[in-house]
């Protein structure tokens, strides 16, 4: 039994580390709209100066998503985690809910850095969320690899960011 487990084991594994020869190369990858938000902010919370950097707390008080094949709200109960480290950069990680307009309530972690302006000008915001979905639907979104940017609205008069998320196809 432990030979046959072992077996089949390494035969999984050669499979997926099999070289790729040219007429199986993968296809280079592309992004494709998955939603645009507008993700409403609370005021910060400063924690203040850690062994790690200084600290702060951002309250996600809500807002609204929308894209092709999904849209909803926002959920008032997430958070972001900012840390200013050396080089004038800040560590982002937000962990947020959607509710999506059938009802699915999706868990979004969402990381990446928040730059100062250099001598170029600003710097793009780049970011990486990880989706947890529910079975069924949307359940596609917890497989797949993702990259968001990080804007703002100038029509939006209340504390926001907007967050557009592509999918890697």
């Amino acid at each position: 039994m432990k030979r046959a487990i072992i077996a089949t084991t390494a035969a999984i594994a050669a499979t997926f580390a099999a070289p790729a020869t040219a007429q199986e190369a993968p296809p280079e990858p592309g992004l494709e709209l998955l939603y645009r938000s507008v993700v409403s902010l609370g005021e910060a919370i400063e924690v203040g100066e850690t062994a790690r950097g200084v600290r702060r707390i951002i309250p996600i008080t809500g807002g609204t998503f929308e894209g092709p094949d999904m849209r909803g709200e926002i959920l008032p109960m997430g958070w972001d985690w900012q840390l200013d480290v050396t080089g004038g950069c800040s560590q982002i990680i937000a962990d947020y809910f959607l509710r999506t307009d059938d009802g699915a309530v999706i868990n979004v972690v969402n990381t990446g850095a928040l730059c100062r302006p250099n001598e170029d000008g600003p710097r793009p915001v780049r970011t990486s969320p990880v989706f947890e979905a529910p079975l069924g639907k949307y359940e596609y979104l917890s497989e797949g690899a993702y990259i968001g940017t990080l804007g703002f609205d100038p029509t939006v008069q209340e504390p926001h960011v907007v967050i557009t998320v592509y999918k890697a196809n």
